[in-house]
């Protein structure tokens, strides 16, 4: 069985209103210069690194990707910004929502457009310290390391492909 058929939320098409964006999940790598954001599934041992803002929404750390920016860069920084947290260990590839904007123009002049991709990592992280909250980012709250089962309850609240997300992530991280 493939992962589509098993992962059948997370590969369902999504709707982002928020950024006019229409998105498809693949387990596939996406092409370097069409990734606009980064997501981290962090893992401290067996738990999860899960982040609350100030909308009361739970997510996992990331973000948008810098001018010039590389994938490693890029995952650092959103960790410290978001959860006070480092990488422990290489990342390993999730998949990619492979995106289409609705918008005029990219959200960043230097991002590709009308085509994009949020790519989907995970690693093995330590929080060491608290989130450096940029004034330009979102503002978390709250940091927490929490069981799986956990992570999936409390990402709820950030869309319902994250339980799948943190299945996949455990699946691929143990082979």
């Amino acid at each position: 069985m493939n992962f589509q058929t098993r992962f059948p939320v997370l590969h369902a098409p999504l709707r982002f209103e928020w950024a006019d964006l229409d998105a498809v999940f693949s387990t596939g790598p996406a092409p370097d210069e069409l990734v606009s954001n980064i997501h981290v599934v962090g893992f401290v041992g067996e738990r999860i690194v899960v982040c609350r803002d100030t909308r009361d929404v739970w997510f996992l750390p990331g973000g948008t990707r810098e001018e010039n920016e590389s994938i490693v860069d890029c995952v650092a920084r959103e960790l410290s910004e978001e959860a006070g947290a480092t990488l422990a260990g290489p990342l390993g590839l999730i998949g990619a929502h492979r995106c289409v904007s609705g918008r005029p123009a990219p959200y960043k002049p230097w991002q590709s457009h009308p085509e994009l991709a949020w790519l989907w990592l995970y690693a093995d992280v330590t929080v060491d310290g608290e989130p450096t909250n940029p004034d330009d980012g979102e503002q978390v709250l709250e940091v927490r390391v929490v069981t799986p089962e956990e992570a999936k309850v409390l990402l709820l609240t950030d869309g319902p492909h994250f339980p799948e997300m943190i299945d996949l992530a455990i699946e691929l991280k143990s082979t």
